[in-house]
This record gives C-alpha cells, sequence and structure tokens, in this order.
C-alpha cells in the first residue's frame, strides 16, 4: 500500500515584497523549480501601517503591495522550493512575507489529459 516515493504533489504559495520577485526567480530556476504563477496582490500583516497625503488630505495606508507566487511540485521536495523563496525574499524587515505549502489532491493537464504527478 501507499504511494511511490517521489509521486506526491504540493503546492508552495508564497507572499512577498514586488522588489524581491527577480531574486525569488532566480533562486527558484537554480534549484530546476521555474514553473510558478504570480499575482500581484494587497495585504496587511505584522508590517504597521503608513500615512500619507493625497490632494492635502492625510489617509492611511492598511494595505501593502505584494506579489503571490504560486508554485506546484512533484519532484521536487516542497521544503527545498520553500527554502529557495524565503532566502531570495528576506530582507530582515517587517513585511518580508509568508510562505505555506499545502498538499495537491491531484493534477491534470488540460492540453494533454495527463492526470497526477506527471501533469505536474
Amino acid at each position: 500500500g501507499g504511494e511511490e516515493p517521489g509521486t506526491e504533489i504540493k503546492m508552495v504559495t508564497a507572499v512577498v515584497r514586488p522588489d524581491k520577485l527577480g531574486a525569488v526567480k532566480q533562486a527558484l530556476v537554480e534549484i530546476n523549480a521555474p514553473s510558478l504563477t504570480v499575482t500581484n496582490v494587497s495585504g496587511r500583516g505584522s508590517q504597521p501601517a503608513k500615512k500619507g497625503q493625497w490632494r492635502g488630505e492625510e489617509f492611511t495606508v492598511d494595505l501593502h503591495q505584494k506579489v503571490k507566487i504560486e508554485i506546484v511540485v512533484a519532484d521536487i521536495p516542497a521544503d527545498e522550493v520553500a527554502e529557495a523563496i524565503s532566502e531570495a525574499a528576506k530582507t530582515g524587515e517587517p513585511g518580508d512575507g509568508k510562505v505555506f505549502i499545502m498538499p495537491v489532491e491531484d493534477a491534470l493537464q488540460v492540453r494533454t489529459g495527463t492526470r497526477g504527478p506527471e501533469a505536474v
């Protein structure tokens, strides 16, 4: 019983500073995990709100611009991907982001109909 080693599919999702995207992409290429999806997002965490002015009115910016990176892996350890993202995105300041690792039940490649780890 059980699955063969290396057949587990995982999704690594990271929310990081937009200016760190280039470094994260380079780190992923170096560990042979270049496939990714990137989305521009806004969010709030432990990073403090900032005060600003627009047309003479003061306002608070409490949602910060981030990028969300999603990577699905089957043949590369998800922990290795998460570590590469973490190292590349780190500045040591509040607001560096988070990395999450989640199991993926199945994958289906639209073009070929292939399912499972081979579809990744």
